[in-house]
């Protein structure tokens, strides 16, 4: 099969959350299972130039958009054995940030409608396009309203992935023609709410709709979880997917992580205790081996769970843990934890900022890992948790439901809570460091974690055959 993957970030290119990482290690999964699958996303500035320079130019071409004909140029760079594509347009790309800009909708319409022109110049004709988020939702829109009659693109199945529906793309009306270009007859597609909303647009669209675990697949349908859009998913169920998002093994590896004080495995992990140590010492904390250190890597945002957090967080001290926390976010999450720090010192470390080796350090390094989201419609971090024996602390929602089973019952990984709830986060962490204090419980316990198996293989296998099903239709 011949697959086009179209998003507007990857790793190790440019990223800001967990889309990058899927459009990395998906990628090179399927094409390592002898399919043909390339990658297409903007030249953006941020993009370093240790690839840029090894970049080559392919072609360049006029892009029409609405009233508009724009110059895009194709650059390729083999990574991992997938071929990407970069589309430049210095108008819509060269600048500080990829996301948040007022031309947001212009910006994403002429990369959904370029990655389309593109196939016109190319030697690679893909039987699936397969688009993600709002930013890419324009192309399943575009390929039934410009492209479908044509010979190119006559046999070319659409796949939409909704790794996030709090972001749908919502605009004034008037986009949908000046800015998106969409033909008055056509206008009621991008229609919602007397907006222009791009992945409504794009769920109506494609030929499949996947999100990223199925338990979430399911939220979706609840009004609470799909922000305005469970009607829309509702009505286009019968073609919905929920496939778990996996990992990279060889990147999140710690036999050889070399980001990590002490290299280990799921065989022999006796010296894990050296990057708890190292993290404790680095982060201000008292080296202490019998204190739980509770670590956590988040965006700080409300529907991460913070909440909890912050009402719990004096409950949490009168425990002999310590708490570690990466992120960077809303100014009140901020502040709450740099004062604790000052209130608790030796026993809280803080870092504001993302720092990939410190996230690993943290992974490596702490003996749980909290995740009390509100809303998560997969999350990775727990699953990089289990690789580096950290055990998570979740709350069951979307994707933390479908990955940590507690270990009160059978087949556990992790402990869980199901209401949103400070005193219920606070029961789970209570029962993670009873357990804690009995050695070979935990030992057992990390064991069981890092013997999980959340790398691609399994998902890769699901989009395969979400694929050829849809070929053969």
């Amino acid at each position: 099969m011949k697959i086009l993957f179209a998003s507007s970030e990857s790793a190790p290119f440019v990223k800001s959350g967990g889309l990058a990482d899927v459009a990395g290690s998906l990628t090179r999964a399927v094409r390592n299972r002898m399919h043909a699958c390339r990658v297409v996303l903007p030249l953006y500035s941020d993009i370093a130039d240790l690839y840029k320079d090894e970049m080559k130019f392919v072609v360049d071409f006029s892009v029409p958009l609405g009233w508009r004909n724009q110059y895009c140029g194709v650059f390729e760079y083999t990574y991992g054995g997938v071929k990407h594509y970069f589309l430049d347009n210095e108008y819509y790309f060269r600048r500080r940030g990829i996301y948040g800009f007022f031309d947001d909708a212009e910006r994403f319409a002429f990369f959904s409608k370029a990655v389309l022109e593109m196939i016109h110049h190319i030697d690679f004709k893909p039987e699936i396009v397969h688009a993600n988020d709002w930013q890419t939702a324009l192309i399943p829109v575009y390929l039934n309203v410009f492209y479908r009659h044509l010979d190119n693109f006559r046999n070319i199945k659409s796949v939409l992935t909704i790794h996030n529906i709090q972001y749908q793309g919502m605009f004034d009306t008037a986009v949908r023609f000046d800015v998106a270009g969409l033909p008055g007859s056509a206008g009621n597609i991008l229609d919602f709410n007397k907006d222009t909303n791009f992945l409504k647009g794009g769920i109506e669209q494609a030929d499949a709709v996947t999100t990223v675990s199925p338990a979430y697949a399911d939220e979706l349908m609840d009004p609470w979880y799909a922000h305005g859009l469970d009607a829309i998913l509702r009505d286009n169920q019968y073609k919905m997917n929920g496939i778990l998002n996996g990992i990279d093994y060889m990147d999140y590896n710690p036999e050889t992580d070399v980001n990590i004080a002490q290299n280990y495995s799921a065989s022999d992990f006796s010296k894990r205790g050296e990057n708890k140590k190292d993290l404790q010492m680095s982060m201000g904390l008292e080296p202490r081996a019998d204190a739980m250190v509770i670590g956590m890597v988040t965006r700080l945002v409300g529907h991460k769970g913070l909440d909890l957090v912050k009402e719990a967080f004096w409950k949490l001290m009168e425990m002999d843990v310590q708490f570690v926390l990466l992120g960077t976010g809303d100014w009140q999450y901020e502040k709450f934890f740099r004062d604790a720090v000052a209130q608790y010192q030796g026993r809280v470390g803080v870092t504001i900022g993302f720092d990939d080796a410190l996230a690993r350090r943290i992974y490596a390094g702490s003996d749980v890992f909290l995740m009390p989201s509100k809303t998560e419609p997969c999350g990775l971090s727990q699953l990089i948790a289990l690789r580096y024996g950290s055990i998570p602390v979740v709350r069951q929602t979307g994707g933390l439901k479908d990955t940590i089973n507690d270990f009160g019952g059978e087949f556990g990984n992790g402990y869980n809570f199901l209401t949103y709830n400070a005193y219920d986060m606070l029961d789970a962490i209570y029962r993670a460091a009873h357990d804690f204090s009995i050695e070979d419980a935990w030992e057992h316990h990390v064991r069981t974690a890092m013997q999980c198996d959340f790398s691609w293989g399994r998902s890769a296998g699901d989009y395969i055959n979400l694929y050829k099903n849809l070929i053969a239709e």
